[in-house]
């Protein structure tokens, strides 16, 4: 790559499953990256594998990009629809004798290998269909082949394989710790190492920002980089995410399929404002903008270390974002990503009633799954009673008291929260009751536990009647349980 050329980056996954949080990061940094030094973004789709490819897994993972805010800058890429061109350059590298056919087992190699005496800690293909006698056999045969890349003879100018890696410095591979790669397999598919040097190099790809999982692939590359007489590009590798527990995170964890938290109702702003920095910082500074993470990021300030995913840090972040929306705002725009149905849901609430449900909760909820389990609370009262805060709480005493609350509220003219509040304080210093024990019996009653808004607003927004009914039922439900 020279000084002069515009930054061209991709992000490639392959369609064998949703997208996870690691593939997530990874399409963030080329994006950000690309953005911020006003290059492009591509996305190719390496879909080689033809058993394991499925077209929704491409659909789910373009839906996933799509809700990041991510998309190609030109038309998408599937390697499966680009054979023809993986063929001229095996033709041309077949014509330099740079590649063979190979029709060795692998039970075949590791049987030469352990009778050869080798110390090698891992099976080495030793050449066995290299030579050109082999060669003519296998052509005028029938059997299965795979085709491998002959390796350079290794000299003391190539012995070792040097990369100046983007975030890692240099990493030096030792020559004699390859052998002879298989680049198609036997049912004629080209594996990976082959078809992302071929497509990156036509794509006009300058930077490869990807997994540190990569690492071991990158000196494979850059000899077919070499052998097909093509530049490498710059190479970046992003350390991984690793769990709270230090266990390396991956698509095989449920948990971490991006559209499961979507679906969650995770604002994506504040999802991918966590994703970025997991590993990234500017900083001390925690809460990005989409447009200062563009202004901000540099594949300089990519740590080198694992990034540790917490999942109550991401909730913290999201309840910060949501508390900043306004109620119509996470009526129209979050909750429907929970339930498409969200509409009619409540269908006894005006739009005012919703939005004012909403403002009663949004401070003390972290997802929009969340705030749709306390709004479904909310709507429907309570179908059972806590049963640690019930024995807590409610008494003989305490079921007396909310005959006394019932009657105060019976009587009030004005609903109002203040109205309420200036009532029932009323009421407890009248009876010398702690306020606090007739507020969480009520909470009980209206909810089924403690943990609730303000007891004040909650009677004012059910109304007179609802609230009076959910402390009857509460009565009838104590009664029938001493």
């Amino acid at each position: 790559m020279t000084e002069e050329q515009k930054v061209r980056v991709r992000f490639a996954p392959s369609p064998t499953g949703h997208l996870h949080i690691g593939g997530l990061r990874t399409a963030l940094f080329n994006f950000l990256f690309a953005r911020h030094t006003k290059g492009t973004f591509l996305i190719r789709i390496e879909d080689t594998d033809r058993e394991r490819s499925k077209p929704e897994y491409v659909e789910s993972q373009l839906a996933s990009l799509t809700w990041a805010g991510i998309t190609s800058d030109e038309p998408l890429v599937y390697q499966s629809e680009r054979d023809e061109i993986y063929k001229k350059v095996l033709d041309d590298l077949f014509m330099r004798n740079k590649i063979y056919r190979c029709i060795c087992t692998p039970e075949e190699v590791e049987l030469r290998v352990r009778t050869s005496g080798s110390t090698d800690q891992f099976y080495k293909y030793d050449g066995y269909c290299k030579n050109d006698s082999m060669q003519d056999a296998i052509k005028s045969g029938n059997k299965p082949s795979v085709i491998r890349f002959a390796l350079p003879a290794v000299t003391s100018d190539n012995a070792l394989i040097k990369i100046n890696d983007l975030i890692y410095g240099e990493l030096v591979f030792e020559m004699n710790q390859l052998d002879d790669f298989i680049i198609i397999r036997s049912d004629g598919t080209p594996m990976y190492n082959f078809v992302v040097i071929v497509d990156d190099q036509l794509m006009s790809i300058t930077h490869v920002i990807r997994g540190a999982d990569h690492i071991s692939n990158t000196p494979k590359q850059v000899l077919l980089y070499e052998a097909c007489g093509y530049t490498p590009p710059r190479f970046g590798h992003i350390p991984v995410i690793i769990n709270a527990d230090g266990t390396k995170m991956s698509k095989r964890d449920g948990a971490v399929d991006v559209l499961n938290y979507k679906a969650q109702g995770y604002v994506s702003d504040a999802f991918i404002n966590y994703i970025v920095r997991l590993g990234w910082a500017h900083g001390d500074q925690e809460i990005f903008t989409r447009q200062e993470l563009i202004d901000s990021f540099t594949l300089e300030a990519i740590g080198k270390k694992a990034a540790v995913f917490d999942s109550q840090k991401l909730q913290w972040l999201n309840g910060v974002y949501m508390r900043a929306m306004d109620a119509k705002t996470l009526r129209t725009l979050l909750l429907p990503e929970v339930d498409a149905s969200i509409a009619t849901r409540y269908a006894t609430w005006s739009i005012d009633q919703f939005d004012a449900a909403i403002e009663l909760y949004k401070e003390r909820v972290k997802t929009g799954h969340e705030l749709v389990q306390s709004l479904d609370l909310l709507y429907k009262g309570p179908a059972c009673y806590k049963e640690d805060e019930y024995k807590e709480w409610i008494t003989k005493d305490s079921i007396t008291f909310l005959g006394l609350v019932a009657q105060t509220l019976q009587n009030l003219v004005d609903f109002s929260g203040n109205e309420i509040s200036g009532a029932l304080k009323a009421l407890c210093k009248e009876r010398d009751i702690k306020l606090v024990m007739v507020a969480q019996p009520l909470r009980i009653a209206l909810l089924g536990c403690t943990s609730s808004p303000g007891v004040f607003d909650l009677v004012a927004f059910l109304g007179k009647k609802e609230t009076l009914q959910r402390i009857h039922q509460l009565q009838q439900y104590a009664q029938s349980h001493q």
